[in-house]
């Protein structure tokens, strides 16, 4: 995925109401943008970091700018999470994920379980394969060197949809979990059960029930970001 128009650095003031940052521009003009991603982005959101943003004209737009992305300790870190799904998607039309290769159709955003919605369904026009169900989750969170982590925070949403995923294998069909990682330091993913630790225990059932679990690391640039390679998980 190309930036276009290519986004700009700026110096981060502070990110506040889960939604919205304020950010210096080089000539040194202050300014507010929107912040798309709710969670927690423990550690990425110190004061001075450098980021970069994303410059929008739309006169629909409360905002102009949009936070994309931050350096921390020299490492460049995705924090859109409206981007996942689309790069997921890049990886596995590009044949990243072998397992999910042979599926003609993906469908986007499909009804299912408990008044949910999937990221992507995934059928073979010729039924040789049984239909995939995927489910995406935007990571960025670090503690160690090479080592992403997935969730940094409680999260029960994240909850149900694993056992939402355990409900369609147990039905027959095949669920995926995808991790997408939105840094290039990463090498090795892992649940973060100390944060989480029911995510941890519906991580391990859902394993149990036959889901099946991919973490995919990004290239990460003010140009670009783009899926790379699979990475080992450590299922604990």
């Amino acid at each position: 995925m190309i930036f276009d128009p290519p986004l700009l650095p700026a110096t981060l003031v502070q990110r506040y109401k889960r939604f919205l940052f304020d950010a210096i521009h080089p000539d040194g003009t202050p300014f507010t943008g929107s912040c798309p991603n709710t969670g927690s982005m423990r550690g990425l959101t110190a004061t001075g970091s450098q980021i970069f943003v994303s410059e929008h004209e739309s006169k629909t737009r409360k905002y102009r700018h949009m936070f994309e992305m931050v350096e921390v300790d020299g490492e460049m870190v995705g924090i859109n999470t409206g981007l996942p799904n689309r790069l997921t998607e890049e990886a596995i039309r590009a044949g990243m994920v072998a397992s999910l290769c042979g599926y003609g159709t993906i469908l986007r955003e499909q009804k299912y379980g408990r008044n949910s919605r999937i990221d992507f369904l995934l059928r073979d026009e010729n039924r040789a394969l049984p239909d995939a169900y995927v489910e995406v989750k935007n990571v960025h969170f670090s503690r160690m060197p090479g080592l992403a982590e997935f969730p940094d925070t409680v999260t029960k949403r994240g909850a149900k949809h694993l056992e939402e995923l355990g409900d369609m294998a147990g039905a027959g069909h095949r669920a995926v979990m995808i991790y997408l990682i939105q840094r290039n330091d990463c090498t090795r993913f892992s649940i973060c059960g100390d944060l989480d630790p029911a995510y941890a225990l519906g991580f391990a059932r859902a394993r149990q029930r036959g889901v099946e679990a991919y973490a995919i690391r990004c290239t990460v640039t003010p140009q670009a970001i783009t899926p790379a390679a699979l990475v080992d998980i450590d299922f604990g």
